[in-house]
């Protein structure tokens, strides 16, 4: 629905998964892959929800100053300290919880990789000057939220909170309206640079 709305063509990363295939395999995946599709003369932007959206801000980093059009980062997961307010305030009952995603970054993380290590926490990227151009969408009752609107802050980003919303909304459009707003405001920030 993403592709159709925005009018560009998917390029879906078949990319290794934890726990089978620990960081920073996916990560490497990721940055590959848009590698290969700047070489093809292509507009190329970059696009995820939750792990995916981790992966897209990583890509990104690494494509800094090159030709890459833009980022698109759905409650993204950026952050593998897991210390932010929403960690606690939706912790459970409202989603995927903080054991959740605790679970999911000591599935992808080796033991002993630092938590701060920005190829797995771009939050705590220092060097964001010449990352493309980024619209942060989150949901408000999920855990993720604050990691996700700092980031946005950080990258002087497109911000947009969806009030009522939990994680994963952004893929239920045949249920929430939300989610075709998300999908169309998404859509939108896609054209307008391509």
């Amino acid at each position: 629905m993403l592709a159709i709305a925005a009018g560009c063509r998917l390029i879906a990363v078949d990319y290794r998964l934890a726990p089978e295939h620990r960081f920073p395999a996916a990560a490497e995946d990721a940055s590959l892959a848009v590698e290969w599709a700047l070489g093809q003369e292509i507009a190329v932007g970059v696009a995820g929800d939750s792990a995916g959206a981790n992966l897209a801000a990583v890509a990104a980093l690494a494509h800094r100053g090159s030709a890459l059009r833009c980022q698109l980062l759905i409650y993204p997961m950026i952050d593998a300290t897991c210390a932010s307010s929403s960690y606690r305030e939706f912790a459970e009952g409202y989603g995927p919880g903080a054991a959740d995603m605790q679970r999911g970054w000591r599935e992808y993380l080796p033991e002993g990789t630092d938590a701060r290590n920005p190829l797995a926490s771009p939050l705590f990227g220092c060097e964001l000057e010449g990352a493309a151009p980024a619209c942060v969408l989150t949901a408000e009752y999920d855990t993720l939220r604050d990691e996700g609107e700092e980031y946005a802050r950080r990258l002087g980003a497109t911000l947009i909170r969806y009030p009522g919303t939990i994680h994963g909304f952004f893929t239920m459009p045949g249920i929430f309206a939300c989610a075709r707003t998300a999908i169309d405001d998404a859509a939108g920030f896609l054209r307008a640079h391509w």
